[in-house]
Order: structure tokens, then sequence, then C-alpha cells
């Protein structure tokens, strides 16, 4: 029996998806990987049990693909052969008439901005729906990457600063780990402890923020008292003008994804 959906790329975020989507309910045999290296192709087996992981895709009418943008032509003209008849893109910079190119008129295509915490259930996604794309396409594409985070729509012209902001947020606060936890070494801890101090502060101040509903200025406010030390280390961040840095990041980044789609 043919899988109900066919994952075009068994790296990072074609897996994750995977991963959920088991996690969600859906059956091992209701999907399929297409992996060209074979030695990827090799350890996806054992890791999804039941799961056929194959080179080549089969007959399925459903598809997502996660290739590296250089791949994506064939890998979705592999997929017009083969009869599918809606895809979602995760490819980054590959824009939706490009898609529609190469997958033909009747193929419904939703082009999909998906973050690395996918990877861990956490991620968010944004679509924005092609020119035979329907309401139910649409809904069909949020049920698959809800397993994985949650999921936004915009029009596509959004998706550059969409980019810039949530897909390549990670490598930002990432980065601002790293700092802090040399930070923390300067003033005298260990690595060990400086790390541990680090990353706890992060996963739980991020947990607060999405939890409490409070705004992250109302949470800042709360945290900072008049006089007190967390006063004292914003006004470095200020004088430094950290902010103004978090937002040329992001419209540098907006651009080059401009670029990168042209």
């Amino acid at each position: 029996m043919a899988p109900k959906l066919v994952v075009m790329g068994g790296g990072n975020m074609g897996t994750a998806l995977v991963h959920g989507l088991l996690a969600a309910g859906w059956t091992p045999g209701s999907l399929a990987v297409v992996e060209v290296d074979d030695a990827r192709r090799s350890a996806l087996c054992p890791e999804l049990p039941g799961t056929e992981v194959m080179a080549e895709p089969v007959a399925a009418a459903d598809a997502v693909v996660a290739v590296k943008p250089a791949d994506g032509e064939s890998a979705c003209r592999s997929l017009v052969r083969v009869g599918v008849s809606r895809v979602v893109s995760l490819m980054a910079g590959v824009r939706l008439a490009r898609l529609e190119s190469w997958l033909g008129p009747d193929v419904a295509v939703v082009r999909a901005m998906p973050n690395t915490p996918v990877v861990v259930g956490a991620g968010i996604s944004v679509i924005s729906g092609g020119r035979v794309v329907r309401e139910e396409d649409l809904e069909w594409a949020e049920e698959l990457l809800g397993t994985v985070g949650k999921v936004l729509r915009l029009s596509e012209p959004s998706l550059d600063a969409v980019t810039g902001l949530s897909g390549s947020g990670p490598a930002y606060l990432f980065y601002v780990a790293e700092a802090m936890i040399q930070a923390g070494m300067a003033a005298g801890l260990s690595e060990t402890v400086s790390s541990a101090l680090v990353l706890w502060t992060v996963a739980g101040s991020a947990r607060l923020l999405v939890e409490s509903g409070e705004t992250p200025q109302g949470l800042r406010d709360r945290v900072t008292s008049p006089g007190g030390t967390t006063e004292a280390g914003l006004r470095v961040l200020g004088d430094r003008d950290v902010a103004g840095a978090f937002v040329e990041a992001v419209a540098k980044a907006t651009e080059r994804s401009r670029e990168l789609g042209r």
C-alpha cells in the first residue's frame, strides 16, 4: 500500500517532522522518507522502524520537500512523476512561483518557513499558499507542521522578514547564550557552572515568557529594581545599543533572504 505522506529529505527538518507525526499518532507505514545519501539512509532505517526509507519516491498524494534548495528542482520533478497532488516545501528562499514551475499548475503548493527548534517539537513555522491552494490544503499543512510547534499564516512577501527574525532567530539566541557563558567565566565562575546557569536561565525565561502571558517588557520590569543589579546590567546593554544591533541583524538577514530568492 502506498504511504499517505512522502517526506523528501532525511535531514534534521524532515526527520523531526516524521518524529512529530509519529508522536501525534500517525502509523509508521503511512509515512515514507526519501533520502538519496546511502549512509544517511542506512542510519534512518533503525531510527524509524516500520517507516520505509528509500532512494526514490513512490506514488503518494501528499509530500513534504525538506531537501537543500539546490536539490529542490530534482526533488519536485520526481514527485510529479509519481503523481503527487499537494506539497509543503520547507526549503528556505525557494519562492512559490519557482516551486509551481517545477511541480506544474495542478499541484497545490504550500511554502513553509520553520525554524530549528522543530527538532525538539518547539519550533514555529509560517506558511503561505500558492495559486491553487484551498483552505483544506492550508489546514493540512497546519496539521502537519503543528506536530512540531506553532504555525502561523502570512502572505509570501512576509516570509523574508520571517526568515530574518524566526528562521535566523535561534542563532541570535545561541550567540547571546555563548556571550553570557563567557561573561560568567570572566566573573570567576567555572565553564561548567556558568553553562548550567545560562542554559537554565534561558530555558526558564523562555518558558515564563510563553506561559505567563506577560509582555517581555512587563517581565523585564518585574526583575528590574531601581538601583539594583539588573538595572546596572541593563544600562550597559542600553549604552551599547544592543537593541539596535538586533534590529540591524534582522534587517540584514531579511535582505539576504530576498537576495537568495531572486
